[in-house]
């Protein structure tokens, strides 16, 4: 895409992990929706133990504080319910133990994973970074998506080579205009 006059200066990921390593020279910022989506989907809507509460409490907090103040939240939360987070219960089937609350530890390593790429949007203020990917999922590049699920069976290469293709006659008749 460089070749064609497109430079990335910063990029908003969804939390897939292929982008990390794609885009690993540049700020990535981890879009807030999709983090908070990633806790939902461990934790559900309406979490019923004590520790899931207090983390989606926690989570609801993002994008409205510092990286900082984040961190201090997150280790305090680690702090206060490790060994909750900590518990094993024993399988008298398999003769092993297994973490209690598997989702649960789950969701807090997909926060600490990611925390590294929460904050970039406040590090790089002159690149006006989005904190979320709102703007694609609804607007600019919605046809792309919406062309790619109309046809599931393309493979993840082909798929690549569409979008560089619209990607490119986009950029082409831009210059003509």
């Amino acid at each position: 895409m460089e070749r064609d006059g497109f430079v990335f200066q910063a990029v908003v990921i969804d939390g897939s992990r292929a982008l990390f390593s794609t885009f690993s020279d540049i700020p990535m910022q981890m879009c807030h929706f999709h983090q908070k989506a990633i806790i939902t989907r461990y934790l559900t809507r309406k979490p019923k133990l004590r520790a899931s509460l207090a983390l989606k409490q926690i989570i609801e907090f993002l994008g409205e504080i510092i990286e900082q103040e984040f961190k201090e939240l997150l280790a305090e939360y680690i702090k206060h319910w490790k060994d909750f987070l900590n518990e094993k219960t024993f399988n008298p089937e398999t003769k092993r133990y297994f973490y209690t609350h598997k989702r649960l530890r789950s969701a807090v390593r997909s926060l600490i994973n990611n925390l590294p790429y929460l904050f970039t949007y406040l590090k790089y203020p002159e690149l006006n970074i989005p904190n979320t990917t709102n703007n694609l999922d609804g607007g600019r590049f919605s046809h792309l998506k919406k062309l790619l699920k109309v046809h599931p069976g393309m493979s993840k290469e082909f798929k690549k080579k569409v979008v560089d293709e619209i990607l490119e006659n986009q950029f082409k008749r831009k210059k003509m205009e």
